[in-house]
């Protein structure tokens, strides 16, 4: 995710052009990713850094036992405060393949100590939708399955918003990482939708990803709409027939701009209408959403902030807009 200079635009505008014009698809058959009621914990930086990913509140002069302590905080701040029970944290080759990440483990740990579900997923750095390096990527996803492959609770995501390949050549690379991490089940793999994450009706439909899950973006600024009906139909084009296989674990709005999220404000602005659509359909399509950022500072998509040791809300009706669309 990144939403400053002129990316922006072309976010915006590959987003558009890669969402294919399906019909909505009617699903009779329950989802099955409801379990997922996550949050993005995000470097200030954003993510996509050439360097160590260090999210918000965590240093790069910290010891494991200081990550922890520190992510111990920030963890029960998103359970209590959200509801959450799910946690994305980013990785990259850099902060793998050295010794950050035996302290940044940390944050996982704890996550995981806390009863989370982690997703770990791949920035990259170049921002152009490739991998950066194979041989180093490859390190990297060795290093983090032999670490977590074990543990039930963790899921990973092979790359974020892959758009810079064709939906064969994407295929192609996951079902490469399928075959070389193929100890892991597919159910706690994630695969990103083509272009920014935002079409999965591709990947959906690629039998050599059978058995996987799938991961959408969607985003406000996408369109200029102030309906939810017109933000439904565009979700529902994005997903096809996969909503059962699929967790948006990215979708967010403005937190620190005065927004109201409760019924009754949602018509007639575009941020409360797509976000309101969002959250409707994850809810009754029993779908689950990691929302950007649950914590990043400088965001104002950031739903929460820093507090001492803990965090706060910043936005309740935000929040009680999330926590509905999780099905609580």
């Amino acid at each position: 995710m990144k939403r400053f200079g002129t990316r922006i635009w072309l976010r915006a505008a590959m987003a558009a052009a890669l969402a294919l014009p399906l019909l909505a698809v009617p699903e009779s058959a329950s989802a099955a990713t409801n379990a997922f009621r996550g949050v993005n914990w995000a470097d200030a930086r954003d993510n996509y850094v050439d360097g160590w990913v260090i999210p918000t509140g965590l240093t790069a002069g910290d010891s494991y036992d200081a990550v922890r302590g520190k992510a111990d905080g920030i963890i029960t701040g998103f359970q209590q405060k959200l509801g959450a029970n799910t946690v994305r944290l980013p990785i990259n080759p850099q902060s793998v393949n050295s010794d950050w990440w035996g302290r940044y483990k940390g944050a996982a740990d704890s996550a995981l100590s806390h009863g989370m579900k982690v997703i770990f997923g791949y920035w990259e750095a170049n921002k152009d939708g490739f991998v950066d390096d194979t041989n180093a990527w490859n390190t990297m996803w060795d290093k983090v399955t032999a670490d977590y492959g074990g543990n039930g609770n963790v899921y990973f995501e092979p790359m974020n918003e892959p758009f810079g390949y064709s939906l064969n050549d994407w295929v192609s690379l996951c079902s490469t990482w399928l075959s070389r991490h193929s100890n892991i089940p597919r159910g706690r793999v994630l695969i990103s939708g083509t272009g920014y994450n935002d079409n999965v009706t591709g990947v959906g439909a690629a039998s050599a990803l059978n058995g996987t899950l799938l991961s959408l973006h969607f985003y406000g600024f996408w369109a200029s709409d102030t309906t939810r009906s017109a933000w439904t139909t565009n979700l529902s084009n994005r997903l096809g027939s996969y909503s059962s296989r699929t967790i948006i674990d990215e979708a967010g709005a403005p937190m620190t701009t005065g927004l109201d999220y409760s019924a009754g404000h949602q018509d007639g602005n575009n941020f409360t209408a797509y976000f309101a659509a969002t959250t409707d359909l994850a809810r009754s399509r029993q779908m689950g959403v990691v929302y950007w950022p649950g914590l990043r500072s400088g965001d104002t998509y950031s739903i929460t902030r820093q507090s001492g040791s803990g965090l706060e809300i910043n936005n309740a009706t935000g929040v009680a807009q999330l926590r509905w669309g999780w099905g609580l």
